[in-house]
């Protein structure tokens, strides 16, 4: 199996099987590319995550056409960016038919119940590991907790504090 045709099953399995967005797919991003195929180093994971933080879009997509690349170029990408969201496409075209049918039926409550501490799961499965990755400098240290603290006070928004933290980053560390 070639390397595109790869990247879209990966991607779809990904979209498919991860519930919460584009957080709770950085695990199973990690075991995939990182874990299980080396298709990028950890440093790269990072760096890619940073950066699908900080363009437009939804992180999922950006990191899908990140990785993609990063693999097969253009073709990677495109293949990558389709395999993560044709599950999601076609399940809300279906959703949306269904809505209101469904909308007050008990088990699918308790289904959406039980979902949510799964995927803080995932999202604190992925930070976590991410954590474990990064070099912990005397920057890092002040940078993570300063911006978490401003963060959850809701003193910047996270656009902001991505923009304010990278600045000063290239400045200090070219």
């Amino acid at each position: 199996m070639g390397k595109i045709s790869l990247l879209f099953l990966i991607f779809l399995k990904i979209g498919a099987f991860s519930f919460g967005g584009g957080y709770a797919m950085l695990p199973f991003i990690q075991q995939e590319f990182i874990d299980k195929y080396n298709f990028i180093s950890s440093q790269e994971f990072l760096d890619l995550l940073a950066l699908s933080q900080s363009t437009p879009g939804p992180i999922a997509i950006n990191c899908a056409t990140f990785i993609g690349f990063k693999v097969s170029n253009v073709f990677g990408s495109i293949a990558a960016t389709l395999g993560v969201i044709i599950f999601s496409v076609v399940c809300l075209t279906i959703i949306s038919k269904l809505f209101d049918k469904f909308k007050d039926n008990p088990k699918i409550e308790n289904l959406l119940i039980i979902l949510r501490p799964i995927t803080l799961g995932f999202i604190l499965s992925a930070a976590l590991s991410s954590a474990l990755d990064i070099s912990w400098d005397l920057y890092g240290i002040l940078a993570f907790v300063s911006s978490f603290y401003l963060l959850y006070t809701k003193k910047i928004g996270s656009i902001s504090a991505v923009f304010i933290y990278g600045i000063i980053g290239m400045i200090f560390f070219r």
